[in-house]
């Protein structure tokens, strides 16, 4: 099946109660039992939900994963992942990384006795050095956020599988019409559907997908017995937007590229940052592992001041200064104060991030009218 008409028909099926084509939502709480433990297959909605079930066959199909599961959030679904370790376990963790997995590592995890090692991942030999016995997971983003740095997940699979720990991916920034990390090897994929899967900038939720039997069954024991699963609303609004997720991405990524290339020619910019130019770091592993580069650029002022970076910010009006990305309209963010302000500065500079860094999610408006807005507000 070629990939819209996957996106279009995952998890759906007509309601056979009413021959909806539309999967609805079933906002209730709880299920009748004809006789004690005796049911129709659900029996709390913390456990079971229809409308949840639907949109997790969908997210495995999408992902061309045999299990999916969905979560409150994508930070939830990390939190999930986590979950599967012990004290005294240790992870390697990319170094450049969303500011929310990084905190949640740091702040939440670190006080259980979990260790991270932070490596720079653009060389996936560079984890080699932190392997160990008591590592158990390898933890990447590609393309990374907020550098879009690549990272060949074919080679940290290998590495992986080698050492018997498990590699997730995480795969926002792409999205499933762009990558497929289970394809090239990793055990988890996790997305924040807040961003492209959901795409319209409405919907809170997280997911992670699997091949595996035995993972998704302690997956499952862990979003059932800790409880971080959506609602049957958000499940719905998910559902509605996976459906256009390959024409939005199309887009996303057409305007990026104009963006990208229009960012690189103009005099008062230093330095973009883009999969696409064929001078990316990586840019070979990007071609070989991506069917494209997405609506996701940072770049930076050649007045680097961190004052003319923020004048830039306050001046745009198509591109809404927000957190969050990947839905229809065009955001605009400044990472040091925003998404990644809980990562210590020194770390932040030392990685590649500077104060002055300004990231953007193109949306899949007019490339045109875009670009003047950027001009109008660049100067």
């Amino acid at each position: 099946m070629k990939i819209a008409t996957k996106f279009i028909h995952a998890g759906a099926e007509p309601d056979p109660s009413t021959g909806a084509i539309m999967t609805p939502i079933f906002q209730t709480s709880t299920y009748v039992q004809s006789a004690p433990g005796v049911n129709k297959g659900f029996e709390y909605a913390r456990s079971q939900n229809p409308t949840r079930f639907a949109l997790e066959r969908a997210y495995a199909q999408i992902e061309n994963a045999k299990h999916a599961l969905a979560f409150s959030s994508g930070v939830a679904a990390t939190d999930a992942v986590i979950k599967l370790l012990q004290p005294g376990d240790e992870v390697i963790a990319g170094n450049d990384m969303y500011g929310g997995t990084y905190r949640l590592f740091t702040k939440i995890f670190e006080k259980f006795g979990i260790k991270f090692h932070y490596a720079n991942m653009q060389d996936a030999a560079n984890i080699k050095t932190y392997i160990n016995k008591q590592t158990k997971l390898i933890w990447a983003e590609t393309p990374t956020n907020p550098l879009m740095n690549i990272v060949d997940i074919k080679a940290l699979a290998a590495i992986s599988k080698e050492a018997g720990v498990l590699l997730c991916v995480d795969n926002t920034f792409a999205s499933p019409y762009l990558q497929n990390p289970l394809d090239l090897g990793a055990d988890i994929v996790m997305h924040s559907a807040t961003k492209y899967l959901g795409g319209h900038s409405d919907v809170i939720q997280g997911a992670l997908m699997m091949n595996s039997d035995e993972l998704v069954q302690q997956l499952y024991f862990i979003q059932k017995s800790c409880g971080a699963v959506p609602g049957p609303q958000d499940c719905f609004l998910v559902l509605r937007g996976i459906k256009t997720l390959h024409v939005r991405m199309q887009r996303h990524c057409e305007n990026g590229e104009k963006i990208a290339h229009w960012l690189r020619n103009n005099p008062k910019i230093a330095k973009v940052y883009w999969p696409g130019f064929t001078d990316h770091p990586n840019h070979n592993i990007a071609q070989q592992q991506m069917r494209g580069y997405g609506g996701m650029i940072s770049f930076e002022l050649k007045d680097n001041s961190v004052e003319e970076a923020k004048r830039v910010l306050s001046s745009t009006h198509l591109f809404s200064l927000a957190e969050s990305l990947g839905g229809v309209e065009s955001l605009i963010n400044h990472p040091a104060s925003m998404t990644h302000a809980s990562i210590p500065r020194e770390e932040r500079i030392k990685n590649g991030l500077s104060d002055s860094l300004i990231r953007l999610s193109v949306g899949i408006e007019d490339a045109d009218d875009l670009i003047d807005d950027l001009n109008k507000a660049i100067g």
